[in-house]
């Protein structure tokens, strides 16, 4: 139990600065920008920003990202090129798990590009029908009169409880179901691997792309199966994401899309035979 307590406190340390910075963005629009349209002209690099942001590692971006976008300051294409090239765990692990640069590189560029593609297409899918709300205040509890700073870190303290009390639950969980158990499920390299792992990687917590990075350097997943956990695996961006953005039926197109996103290329990753 104290270890699970150790690692929720440690998980929420590096999400808070985040938090912090998407409220002092979300409140200075509020506060300061007087055109709308100077904000939604700058979208059109979205999704090339956001991916390549994205990559950086631990899951800060997602987090900060996911507050944008309920707030309407990024688009949906934008949120979901920056959940696609998230890295979370990954990087340190393929680094002290001995992988090889070649493959680091084509993992790191794989959800980069495939994040700015998908951006771009959800984008002109979508439309951004409800881009013209910018309201920030995410309940009834608005902060919104007492400055930016000050509003912020309420928002923030906020937000950071719910994240404290979820992500220790899932720690729980994990630890009580076992890591094992988990990667026990991903142990088959048929078709329907891809789409196994890109439900694993859904979890929204750390395990998720530790185990399924490690089972890749151990030879027991695909190349497929990796890419389509990893490349769902957006942290805890999407459990903020339930919670910030009132419009359910957006949150679980975001769910939908991300795991069709990646369970459709790990599976042509497989069927293309690559591998490193």
């Amino acid at each position: 139990m104290g270890d699970i307590v150790v690692d929720t406190l440690i998980d929420l340390i590096k999400i808070v600065p985040f938090l912090f910075l998407a409220f002092v963005i979300m409140e200075y629009i509020e506060h300061k920008v007087k055109r709308k349209s100077d904000v939604l002209k700058s979208q059109k690099f979205g999704p090339l920003i956001g991916s390549i942001l994205g990559v950086i590692p631990q899951c800060g971006f997602s987090v900060l990202g996911t507050n944008l976008f309920s707030s309407r300051v990024i688009t949906m294409g934008t949120l979901i090129a920056i959940y696609l090239s998230t890295s979370d765990e990954m990087l340190p692990v393929l680094i002290t798990g001995g992988a090889s640069l070649k493959t680091i590189i084509f993992v790191l560029m794989t959800k980069v590009f495939v994040g700015i593609i998908c951006g771009y297409i959800i984008d002109l899918i979508y439309h951004n029908k409800k881009k013209e709300n910018f309201d920030i205040c995410c309940d009834d509890d608005c902060h919104c009169e007492d400055g930016i700073i000050k509003s912020s870190l309420i928002h923030t303290l906020k937000i950071s409880f719910f994240i404290l009390i979820t992500t220790f639950i899932l720690n729980t969980l994990i630890y009580y179901l076992g890591e094992d158990k988990i990667a026990s499920i991903l142990q088959t390299k048929n078709i329907f691997g891809p789409f196994l792992a890109s439900l694993v990687g859904l979890i929204p917590n750390c395990a998720a792309s530790v185990i399924i990075t490690e089972l890749y350097l151990s030879h027991i997943i695909t190349c497929g199966m990796l890419i389509g956990g990893l490349l769902t695996g957006a942290g805890i961006g999407l459990l903020v994401l339930f919670k910030v953005n009132k419009n359910k039926k957006e949150n679980f197109t975001v769910l939908i899309c991300l795991y069709l996103i990646g369970s459709i290329v790990g599976l042509l990753i497989d069927l293309l035979g690559i591998s490193f």
